[in-house]
């Protein structure tokens, strides 16, 4: 099969010929149909995350068409499209995974990362940890929701109940969680880097009330802030923009390091708080809700041996929502 692999971090992907893998006991092997590109496969490209499998087919935003089985694998029959998300396997026995917070089990694996993923014709993933895709959604537009919009989805949950929600760094995911923060009925102010106005311009028709730059004071103080953007300096940034009683979420795997701030900034009952992968429950609860909202996504579509090309785009911000490959 033909694969965008990564052989040494900091380094762009090669184009390879690899053996076809083969489905062991629970799993099942896809035909990949599409596979989005996401900040965490720029991270791993970009040497920010350590350890990685090496050499490493990427991508955990995966839709593909079930071709064949393993030995006891029968949730989904051959000719089934289904989608792979970054969470690839758990344990399933520690105190994380048995209290419904396998998204922190510590033996977890990940797609992309300890497994290859779907830069490639052809992968394979555990059955338990892939999701029935709505019919609402063609593959390339279905593939942003397997990570942009599930940890946007779980950011959102750990905003709580605030009505005004400020996203910094309006991308892939935030342009999915927008769109649910808004038939939740709540109010949405956009940051993007400063002096983007396309961006800006695109938050709002997606439903932004407000959009200007990160460096800017929302028009009124925010009830919680998401981080999308993985830059240490908007934690305070955020902080400052937050009312008494709010929360800011860092929903990103990665991070710049947060400076110092004064106190001032965290008292009054402030809470920032990070988010880590996600669970499957997130993931059926986001698939049953997008078509009803409806999510629309917004995607650009790259061949598969484009790959650098849209990493590339998404490292330099020059993308209006998510890059899609398509073998």
């Amino acid at each position: 099969m033909r694969a965008m692999q990564l052989t040494t971090p900091r380094t762009p992907l090669r184009r390879a010929t690899l053996d076809t893998p083969r489905a062991g006991p629970g799993q099942v092997l896809l035909q990949v149909r599409a596979c989005a590109v996401c900040r965490t496969d720029l991270h791993v490209v970009d040497g920010e995350l350590p350890r990685p499998k090496l050499p490493l087919v990427p991508g955990h935003e995966i839709v593909g068409e079930v071709i064949a089985a393993g030995d006891g694998a029968a949730r989904f029959a051959v000719g089934t499209r289904v989608g792979v998300p970054w969470l690839g396997w758990t344990c399933g026995r520690c105190r994380y995974c048995l209290t419904g917070r396998e998204n922190l089990c510590d033996r977890a694996r990940f797609t992309g990362y300890d497994l290859d993923g779907g830069y490639a014709e052809q992968v394979v993933a555990d059955e338990r940890f892939c999701f029935a895709i709505p019919d609402a959604y063609d593959d390339v537009h279905a593939a942003p929701l397997l990570c942009a919009g599930l940890i946007g989805y779980r950011a959102l949950r750990a905003a709580g109940d605030a009505e005004v929600v400020g996203m910094y760094g309006f991308g892939a995911a935030a342009h999915v969680v927008a769109q649910v923060a808004r038939h939740e009925g709540r109010r949405v102010f956009a940051f993007t880097r400063p002096g983007d106005a396309d961006g800006q311009r695109f938050a709002r028709s997606l439903g932004a009330e407000w959009a200007g730059g990160s460096d800017q004071t929302p028009p009124e103080p925010l009830g919680a802030a998401i981080l999308f953007a993985p830059v240490g300096p908007l934690v305070p940034a955020a902080l400052r923009a937050t009312e008494k009683g709010g929360t800011v979420v860092c929903a990103g795997i990665h991070m710049t390091d947060i400076p110092s701030f004064p106190y001032e900034l965290l008292w009054g009952e402030r809470v920032v708080r990070s988010v880590a992968n996600l669970t499957r429950r997130d993931g059926e609860a986001l698939l049953a809700l997008a078509p009803r909202v409806p999510v629309t996504t917004t995607v650009r579509v790259y061949p598969l041996e484009a790959a650098n090309d849209a990493l590339d785009d998404l490292r330099r911000g020059r993308l209006e929502g998510a890059a899609v490959l398509q073998p």
